[in-house]
């Protein structure tokens, strides 16, 4: 008997090693913030077959010396990546690592990335770039120096966003003291080259804009979009334009996400998110809570993002539930 209830019981463990493992139910929602910890200037790529958001650390200037990646299947649960930048790497940065954007090229991944906050043409930092063989990294300093290390029709060399056009060219569009600027850069990051009038920088600053450049095409038009207001204020909000032409001209249509008092302030600061083969499109952004005071407070939210029969985009409304998990 007790040779049998021994056998038995070896049978029964082998079963359970065996069979597969219960899978941990999958969050029907995002919910706003869609991760812990103070962050913002988020931006969302999809990266492997993976959603990624690249954001900036949320703390005070000598604080903000690296940055942390997260992603997601499925929009809803994200996985964090740690310190894939840090100025540990970028030997010429040393504080106020700011808004991150990341593309693809060449099977690499680049990272740009506004180091130093600099006041003027004298101080050592502006907007660099990054390497790496995988986008949760580790990325490694490219040039030894900045990109951008000067203030170029007035724009403060921060708050970069890299476009790739439909013919596949890369755009550097940055800027803040409320001066946007367009650039071509060259086939390896390392430089720009000439708009057909020469010029290497061209301003294409549309009316209310201060800083937070995003652009995209749907349906053969370029939407241009940017934040207005102070950042530290519940008047931080995202206004848009459209255009034939990824450098203009912008006119403002008008603001598309904003503060809602019962649910946050200082809404902000934002990229967007097209599912891939799909006409779904999605806002990633950052606000305040409405207990929170201090500037720095600031956390990562998901929308969804609609337009009207006419290509303009509707007011996006904000929630706590943020949006349904993605199912691919």
């Amino acid at each position: 008997m007790k040779y049998t209830t021994c056998f038995l019981s070896s049978i029964f463990l082998s079963l359970l090693a065996c069979a597969p493992a219960k899978k941990t139910p999958a969050k029907p929602f995002s919910g706003n913030p869609i991760f812990e910890g103070w962050y913002a200037d988020p931006e969302v790529r999809y990266f492997e077959n993976k959603f990624w958001i690249f954001p900036t650390y949320s703390a005070k200037y000598n604080q903000q010396v690296y940055f942390d990646a997260f992603s997601s299947d499925d929009l809803a649960t994200w996985e964090k990546h740690p310190h894939i930048l840090d100025t540990a790497a970028v030997k010429w940065a040393k504080r106020a690592m700011w808004a991150p954007s990341a593309v693809k090229k060449g099977g690499k991944y680049y990272f740009f990335f506004g180091a130093n906050d600099i006041q003027n043409d004298q101080e050592r930092g502006g907007i660099g770039v990054a390497v790496a063989e995988h986008p949760g990294g580790p990325y490694k300093d490219l040039l030894g120096k900045p990109l951008v290390d000067r203030f170029h029709n007035g724009a403060q060399p921060i708050d970069q966003f890299v476009f790739e056009d439909k013919d596949g060219q890369f755009y550097l569009i940055y800027g803040g003291w409320r001066h946007c600027n367009m650039a071509r850069l060259n086939d390896n990051f390392s430089g720009f080259v000439p708009f057909p009038d020469g010029s290497l920088f061209k301003e294409i600053t549309p009316e209310g804009y201060v800083e937070g450049a995003f652009m995209f095409i749907r349906n053969g038009k370029y939407y241009f979009m940017w934040s207005e207001g102070g950042w530290t204020g519940p008047d931080y909000s995202v206004a848009y334009a459209m255009a034939d032409s990824p450098t203009g001209p912008f006119r403002r249509i008008g603001k598309i996400l904003q503060q809602d008092p019962k649910i946050a302030t200082g809404a902000g600061h934002h990229s967007v998110l097209k599912l891939p083969g799909k006409d779904e499109w999605y806002i990633v952004y950052h606000r305040r809570p409405l207990d929170e005071t201090d500037g720095n407070s600031r956390q990562v939210c998901i929308e969804h993002m609609y337009f009207d029969q006419n290509g303009r985009i509707k007011p996006v409304v904000l929630t706590k539930e943020g949006v349904e998990a993605v199912r691919k």
